[in-house]
Parts: structure tokens; C-alpha cells; sequence
């Protein structure tokens, strides 16, 4: 996107280390609705009732 609104200006994406970054619930549920495995995001609790919701 920012190519199409700037062609020559240069965009660099850095990511950060995984303590500095922020987790999306919207991004989770889309996982596991999709039926990904989200047992590294949330508690074996959570991944339960996200599993309920799917059936």
C-alpha cells in the first residue's frame, strides 16, 4: 500500500522480539475458527471454549 501512494519512498518493516508485541484476540479466534492450533496463545482452558464454539 504505501508503494501505491508513494512509489519512491522505501518501506521497512521491522519486527519485534515476541515480548514486545501485541496479540490480537480477533487474530486468535480467526485461528482457531479456522481450526489452527492456538494452545501457544492462550490457556488449555481458552483453547477449550474456542473449540466449543467451532461445533
Amino acid at each position: 500500500m504505501n508503494r501505491k501512494l508513494e512509489p519512491d519512498i522505501e518501506t521497512i518493516f521491522m519486527m519485534p522480539r515476541e515480548t514486545y508485541t501485541f496479540l490480537s484476540s480477533k487474530l486468535v479466534k480467526e485461528i482457531a475458527q479456522l481450526g489452527g492450533d492456538v494452545s501457544a496463545f492462550v490457556s488449555p482452558h481458552v483453547e477449550r471454549a474456542l473449540a466449543d464454539c467451532r461445533k
